[in-house]
């Protein structure tokens, strides 16, 4: 799959990852896309790392949507625990 494929990938993957963790985010919008992204890239890479999965060249492979949304569900998991209290509460 191409650099292309895995933004767009990332893209969807974030907002599913939204979908199942809703809530206010820190970065809103654009930081929940952000971290859709890169979980996309975090995903593939554990998939091949440690799972010793290689990911497919298609865009429709099943395996590959769930590493890339369990890697965005990580991340945006992890930037709430680190950022989700720096706002003032009023």
């Amino acid at each position: 799959m191409s650099i292309v494929g895995w933004i767009v990938l990332g893209l969807i993957a974030g907002v599913i990852a939204k979908v199942l963790l809703p809530g206010r985010d820190p970065g809103g919008l654009v930081g929940t896309t952000l971290i859709g992204i890169a979980g996309a890239f975090l995903g593939g890479w554990i998939s091949t790392r440690f799972l010793d999965r290689e990911i497919a060249n298609q865009f429709y492979d099943g395996p590959t949507w769930i590493a890339a949304v369990g890697g965005s569900l990580v991340l945006l998991i992890a930037y709430r625990l680190l950022f989700g209290h720096s706002r003032s509460h009023r």
